[in-house]
């Protein structure tokens, strides 16, 4: 089994503000994208050359999904914090055994829900509250099933430098993440500290943060 990082997760208020957002500090907009019907949600991407970079907010003109949505979208708390700005709020790492993956994490990351969005399909851990692992400090899993979304993006001229990641658990949650297959290449710390998740990114302007 291996684990690799798969993507980072911005959430945002609206698609336009998120992608707005990103573009101020990495000089290129996310794109593409789509729909999510299970979820009642929508997304745009950005390559982050191994990785790749999500926008996602709550689709207006879609039904509600009548269960929660995952990354916290319905909860009070990230409403507010989403009404100071769009954020980095977590990550997802690719696995090639999800269910070995959830057996053997750290915390509990949910159920195993199966997803598919246009020819993409895929599994993802999302815990039946919709609650962020860890509060986003520890990834979701995600299994594709065919090919991955970040392989079918156009080069953006940005890649993912660091994903630095801080919780009064860090060093275990590390050690947990290197049980379960996590290259010693991939670019992630993490910190025994106050709860926060940096991510530098170089572009062609330089090295930009999110948080």
């Amino acid at each position: 089994m291996t684990l690799v990082i798969d993507h980072l997760v911005v959430a945002a208020r609206s698609l336009e503000e998120g992608s707005s957002w990103i573009e101020s500090r990495l000089g290129v907009a996310p794109s593409g994208g789509g729909k999510h019907a299970l979820m009642g949600t929508h997304n745009r991407l950005l390559s982050l050359g191994n990785a790749y970079l999500e926008v996602i907010a709550i689709d207006p003109q879609a039904p509600p999904p009548g269960r929660a949505r995952w990354y916290a979208l319905d909860a009070p708390a990230m409403h507010a914090r989403l009404d100071r700005g769009p954020a980095l709020i977590h990550w997802v790492a690719g696995t090639t055994d999800i269910a070995a993956a959830v057996a053997g994490a750290a915390v509990p990351l949910g159920d195993i829900v199966d997803v598919t969005r246009g020819d993409l399909r895929w599994r993802i851990t999302v815990p039946r509250d919709g609650t962020l692992p860890a509060e986003g400090v520890y990834p979701s899993m995600i299994q594709w099933r065919g090919r991955d979304a970040g392989s079918m993006l156009p080069e953006s001229g940005c890649e993912l430098e660091a994903l630095d990641l801080a919780h009064e658990r860090g060093a275990g949650f590390y050690e947990s993440l290197r049980a379960l297959g996590l290259r010693s290449g991939e670019p992630v710390t993490f910190a025994d500290a106050e709860r926060g998740i940096v991510a530098r990114i170089r572009t062609a302007g330089g090295i930009a943060v999110l948080a």
